[in-house]
């Protein structure tokens, strides 16, 4: 495996493509392709060669010009990178139709992420278990579980009224990496990392796209 190193200042749309690689070497490996040229990945998953070679160097050499890519080896180092290592633990602090569904989603629970709780201040929710055997704790022990499980991951799912209070919640107790979909725009502090999905404008996004297309 290709030793790497980490660059400083490294774009959101790098990482995010180089989980969308992850995903295509995960396909390859199961159909035991162990051997691929950055042409063979852009032709069979419409992945740019050039941006491909463009995000790894970013991380050291992979590759060897004319071989191509051990598809192995590859998928091993982006794993590293992306600290999909060692295992996280993820709370989701909402247990509505949102936050089930996400505690029941497969990419929270595999590949280095843990989803063991939902959170919720709803008395008929709190006690109960989702589809898939996540539990639904009451809101009021949140501080107290997070220190005990040592939880890294902290997803807020609740109305957008909510939202300041539950980060401020989150981080107060030590937690630097939060997933946010309330469609609310939250006071950060510094030394957290937190990443918005707002649905809605993507849907408005895609709206203006569909109105304006070439």
């Amino acid at each position: 495996m290709a030793s790497f190193k980490i660059p400083k200042n490294i774009s959101e749309a790098t990482v995010i493509r180089l989980s969308y690689y992850l995903r295509c070497l995960n396909i390859l490996k199961k159909e035991k392709i162990k051997i691929i040229s950055s042409k063979g990945l852009e032709e069979r998953f419409q992945i740019s060669s050039v941006q491909l070679r463009k995000d790894l160097a970013y991380f050291g050499g992979f590759g060897r010009r004319g071989k191509g890519y051990n598809v192995n080896n590859l998928l091993k180092t982006i794993i590293k990178i992306l600290d999909l290592k060692r295992e996280k633990k993820v709370i989701i602090v909402g247990a509505g139709h949102l936050g089930q569904a996400l505690a029941d989603f497969q990419g929270f629970n595999s590949l280095g992420f843990k989803t063991i709780a939902l959170f919720d201040k709803d008395l008929e929710k709190i006690g109960k278990i989702t589809k898939k055997g996540t539990k639904i704790l009451s809101v009021d022990l949140l501080e107290e579980f997070i220190k005990k499980e040592k939880v890294k991951i902290g997803v807020i799912a609740v109305h957008p009224s909510s939202a300041q209070e539950i980060y401020d919640r989150l981080t107060n107790c030590g937690i630097k990496g939060i997933l946010n979909f309330a469609p609310i725009q939250i006071k950060e502090k510094e030394g957290v990392v937190m990443l918005n999905v707002d649905l809605k404008i993507r849907l408005e996004t895609l709206s203006f796209y569909l109105k304006n297309r070439r």
